[in-house]
């Protein structure tokens, strides 16, 4: 399908539009993550180039989270040279409906919100996976590593004494490990005991291990119906390292479904970034509907910057608006499917109405 010059224009204008606004909000992104990244590092002794590596690791995953507002705020910007240039005029001289162009634009930005999910999401996956190795050599935690396979769930944990904790749990229930192992190590790696535990309540730091088995090195066995033993991780830090799902492809995405699956996890994050991933998609057009509603229906074609600032707060509220059912679905008020689409498709609602009577204007 070969298309109308018209098209050619308006596609090559539009995209140019939501290059600019893009290349602005990287650059604000990367001064104030670049800020950040230095005052993390200022107590460390990195080298200088860290943070700005840092930053430039970092910047797609932020970028990607307000791809929306860009999508509204470059439709505005386009609309509006429109107005300026009286182009709107002319085009409607042609035949050319306000109501075509909306259309057009709205299937542009359909397919554009479509390569960002497929392309950049997973782009910024692997660049963010990239920076929080980096970054988690210069963390405080970095000695406490845990990790989740098919075979359960990995914690290693180093003492103050130089000892080291290797622990491998089969299921987690609630706050409790099912089924856990755990391998005592000296500072040289040597084995010193082995303990095997039906359950343990990691409510806290200090475990409670029931039903105990504990093997000495000379292979000596005791065993305990409770045993207490203190270390680095409790269920809230054992939550919160896996709740970084933003460095993780798609596919990633996916095969840690399977193994949370597995050991009895939640999986409730990755079924709301899956539905948020979809999702996406949709509100990037949305959103640039709206901008577009914003200057064809509110006569501020004129007066640039207040238009601008209108758009600006509108996708202050909406992103209040997403959290506030984000929160609903985290206190379970809300099923997280529901709370994901809900607000999409209230704003789909909001705005077909007024796109139907485009025309009229």
């Amino acid at each position: 399908m070969i298309i109308n010059t018209y098209k050619r224009y308006l596609l090559n204008k539009f995209i140019k539009k939501k290059m600019l606004v893009s290349f602005i909000f990287l650059m604000l992104v990367l001064i104030i993550n670049f800020i950040e990244e230095s005052n993390f590092l200022k107590d460390s002794n990195s080298e200088i180039y860290v943070p700005l590596l840092l930053t430039l690791l970092n910047a797609p995953s932020l970028l990607l989270e307000i791809f929306p507002f860009i999508f509204l705020i470059s439709t505005q910007l386009f609309f509006l040279d429109l107005f300026e240039n009286q182009e709107i005029l002319t085009l409607r001289q042609f035949g050319i409906s306000n109501f075509q162009i909306l259309k057009f634009t709205t299937f542009i930005s359909f397919i554009i919100s479509l390569l960002i999910m497929i392309i950049f999401y997973n782009f910024s996956s692997i660049v963010k996976n990239e920076y929080l190795k980096i970054k988690n050599q210069f963390t405080k935690d970095n000695k406490y590593l845990a990790v989740i396979t098919k075979n359960g769930l990995w914690i290693k944990d180093s003492q103050i004494n130089g000892e080291t904790l290797i622990i491998n749990s089969k299921k987690i229930q609630n706050q409790f490990l099912i089924d856990t192992t755990i391998t005592k190590f000296d500072k040289n790696f040597i084995m010193i005991e082995n303990i095997i535990a039906d359950r343990i309540d990691i409510k806290n730091n200090n475990w409670k291990l029931f039903n105990v088995t504990k093997t000495e090195n000379d292979n000596s066995s005791v065993i305990y119906k409770e045993y207490l033993i203190n270390t680095k991780f409790n269920i809230d830090k054992i939550n919160n390292l896996f709740s970084d799902l933003s460095s993780l492809t798609f596919f990633g995405l996916l095969k840690l479904e399977d193994n949370y699956k597995t050991i009895g996890y939640s999986v409730d994050e990755i079924i709301l970034k899956k539905n948020k991933y979809f999702s996406n998609i949709f509100f990037m057009s949305i959103m640039s509907i709206i901008g577009a509603l914003l200057v064809l229906k509110t006569n501020l074609s004129k007066k640039i910057f207040l238009n601008i600032f209108i758009g600006i707060f509108i996708s202050v509220i909406v992103y209040y608006f997403l959290n506030f059912f984000s929160l609903l679905a985290k206190n379970e008020f809300m099923t997280i499917q529901l709370s994901v689409w809900f607000p999409i498709i209230f704003l789909v609602i909001i705005s077909l109405i007024p796109a139907i009577k485009i025309n009229e204007i």
